[in-house]
């Protein structure tokens, strides 16, 4: 019986790889996909947003490299997912962990520099996921 409960390091892994790649893939292909579907109200909210900021009028060019980053993320974060399932391997994962970091750290800083220091924080999570991610597609 204690045999039976003594969970398979190896599995805990490729599961806790499978789970992550699925979270970062929904996180930012959702998130991407809204800013694409709805591209004016994401403007028009943002403009407001940054409207007493330095980046006030660089929001157009801001979120388009946001939305970027995002599919990019998602799309690689997707990708990495269906190559752990298939072959084991995670460099694609481990991309798309990389690009995602990349973006929270964007959104990190906007939300900073617009005085939304609560926004920032509700992003740290995220980031901590994302970190957890990279460490478990980079190891062995």
């Amino acid at each position: 019986m204690a045999a039976m409960l003594n969970a398979d390091p190896v599995l805990a892994r490729l599961v806790m790889q499978i789970l992550t790649a699925a979270f970062l893939a929904v996180l930012f292909l959702q998130s991407g996909i809204d800013k694409v579907s709805d591209r004016a109200g994401n403007l028009s909210w943002l403009t407001g947003h940054f409207a007493k900021s330095p980046l006030s009028r660089l929001v157009p060019l801001l979120l388009t490299t946001i939305t970027a980053l995002e599919l990019a993320a998602g799309a690689l974060s997707a990708a990495g997912l269906v190559q752990i399932l298939a072959t084991r391997a995670t460099s694609l994962a481990l991309w798309g962990a990389a690009l995602s970091g990349a973006s929270i750290l964007c959104l990190f800083f906007g939300q900073r520099v617009a005085k939304d220091y609560a926004g920032a924080g509700g992003l740290v999570p995220y980031f901590l996921v994302t970190l957890a991610g990279l460490w478990l597609f980079a190891g062995p």
